[in-house]
């Protein structure tokens, strides 16, 4: 990368330090939000949408809760023209929501507009044209002069089709490529097409910010809108909207500070989508401000059906790491990370605190419909005990005691590094079967009776290689009892180190699980466990695989 030199910036700093934003901790109230999926979104696609896919999607939009919703340019093409009209003539735009459409300073495009919009309640007519330094000397070679009158011509004849149109339009302008404008000449087109417009509290007028091109840093967009903010006539009749894409990768962090610095509204896609590396995320930034316990104003409980329902109608991916949306984003697969997680869920259960502060999880994956199972807990080599442990609590009620449940997350941990794969919670649990759970090899369980005195007498009958045998022992409990007629019967040595047991479930016909290490005498630890509607049997089974673990028969 040696020829860096020949890149210089291509923004202009405003005339004054505009560092109010600066102070701002985050941003307290949703924007209104405007969704351009169907314009800036589809234009972008490889192949863009049919129209019954575009009609689909925008119902998607509306059931997420978007108010403004940009459905083309259609004076561009028939197929936009048709969509614009199917949308009205089918009465699919509720009364609440206003499409907005997109149309430059010319006539016979702006005249062909207003035609597609006839019959339409409410929509919001966008004027646009470039201002940038590189557009205005390469693209069109026109001076300032010409470029402001580009603008005023047009803003001037939206007021007379608007007069001549029935419906409730309102105007909407860019100054198009504005990162890259002088933000004085900004300022000053912008500020003739208000006064052509003339804003009133009941009529105002949205003048957009687009981060066409991004050109600099996230703090520098925000003072160029803050600057716009300050000095825009009728300021209190003007939405400041902004429009960042994401070629710096900033464009999150573009609208965050844009809004910090007094904007009003954001357009912008979901998932980002758009031309070059896309538009701004909008579920991206509706969710950070969930996250700081700001009601967004969109509905994403159901992330994963609006994920399906984007990609099939886009041909898009979502990335598996995208914040929030991807597949991935909950996924924790290290130990470390899995344990914390499992132990802050448990804390929640505990203490029911008012806040959500898990680590690792900024927002509670269930928010936006997805599980815990499967999704915050991932299984592979490089998983831990704890991680492996809470998965089987919370799919199956397996409550394992600690080195037990070390044990067992070697095993799983081992099968995974040999496959070379991600274990899924069903395959876990075969593991735990397979290893651990009415184990049957040498011996198998067949009936005990008790008898009680001074201490519990036991009558075990077993079957050992296919053969029956009755033993018999006493203990200060039946398990003891059990474990007594066992080991004096087959002439075995062990002691029961770890013995613990959990209802599976809430309820009287719930089924007991339990877990027995037994030490042996060359110190290791062999692992069983039972499970079955009687708390008694269910230790008796979990006694007998830790038996036929240790393979001393």
């Amino acid at each position: 990368m040696k020829t860096a030199n020949k890149y210089t910036r291509r923004y202009f700093m405003p005339p004054f330090p505009c560092m109010d934003w600066a102070s701002k901790e985050y941003v307290e109230k949703p924007p209104m939000w405007c969704s351009v999926d169907l314009r800036d979104g589809n234009q972008a696609l490889i192949i863009p949408m049919s129209l019954e896919e575009k009609l689909e999607f925008f119902q998607q939009l509306v059931d997420v809760g978007f108010k403004e919703i940009e459905i083309g340019f259609p004076a561009a093409s028939d197929t936009e023209y048709e969509f614009c009209r199917a949308l009205i003539e089918r009465n699919l735009i509720p009364d609440d929501v206003s499409v907005q459409v997109l149309t430059q300073s010319r006539e016979h495009i702006i005249k062909k507009t207003f035609e597609a919009l006839d019959g339409c309640k409410n929509a919001i007519v966008h004027l646009y044209n470039s201002t940038s330094v590189a557009q205005r000397e390469q693209v069109f070679r026109k001076s300032k002069e010409e470029i402001i009158e580009i603008a005023v011509t047009g803003a001037k004849m939206l007021n007379e089709y608007k007069a001549k149109t029935p419906g409730n339009f309102r105007f909407e302008y860019s100054p198009e490529s504005f990162t890259g404008t002088e933000p004085e000449f900004a300022m000053e087109i912008c500020n003739k097409v208000i006064d052509i417009w003339q804003p009133t509290p009941d009529n105002k007028v949205i003048i957009n910010l687009p981060v066409t091109v991004a050109e600099s840093m996230s703090h520098v967009y925000a003072q160029q809108v803050e600057y716009m903010c300050k000095t825009l006539h009728s300021r209190e009749n003007v939405i400041v909207s902004l429009h960042p894409h994401n070629d710096r990768g900033c464009a999150v962090a573009d609208t965050e500070l844009g809004l910090l610095a007094g904007a009003d509204r954001v357009e912008g896609t979901l998932f980002g989508n758009g031309e070059r590396t896309g538009n701004v995320d909008i579920i991206t930034l509706a969710l950070n401000m969930y996250s700081h316990g700001v009601e967004p104003g969109l509905d994403f409980t159901n992330l994963p059906d609006i994920t399906e329902v984007y990609e099939r109608l886009t041909g898009m991916h979502v990335y598996e790491r995208m914040p929030y949306s991807g597949r991935l984003v909950f996924a924790a697969f290290s130990g470390s990370h899995q344990d914390a997680i499992a132990k802050g869920m448990r804390w929640r259960s505990e203490c029911d605190p008012e806040h959500w502060n898990v680590p690792y999880l900024p927002i509670d994956p269930r928010d936006l419909g997805r599980e815990y199972e499967g999704d915050v807990i991932r299984i592979n080599s490089q998983s831990g005990k704890g991680g492996i442990g809470y998965l089987m609590e919370q799919n199956y009620g397996i409550s394992m005691p600690p080195k037990m449940r070390e044990h067992f997350g070697y095993i799983v941990k081992g099968i995974s590094d040999r496959q070379h794969k991600e274990l899924m919670p069903s395959e876990i649990y075969t593991v735990f079967e397979e290893k651990y759970l009415n184990r049957d090899g040498d011996i198998r369980f067949i009936s005990a009776h008790y008898t009680q005195g001074e201490l519990i007498s036991a009558v075990v009958k077993v079957e050992i290689n296919g053969g029956e045998r009755t033993f018999t022992g006493s203990g200060n409990g039946r398990l003891d009892a059990v474990s007594d007629a066992l080991k004096n019967g087959m002439g075995i040595e062990y002691s029961i180190a770890t013995f613990a047991q959990n209802a599976m479930e809430q309820s009287s016909k719930s089924k007991a699980a339990s877990y027995i290490g037994i030490s042996l005498p060359d110190g290791s630890v062999s692992w069983g466990a039972g499970i079955n509607t009687d708390i008694i049997v269910s230790s008796i089974h979990a006694l007998i695989s830790a038996i036929n673990n240790a393979k001393i028969v």
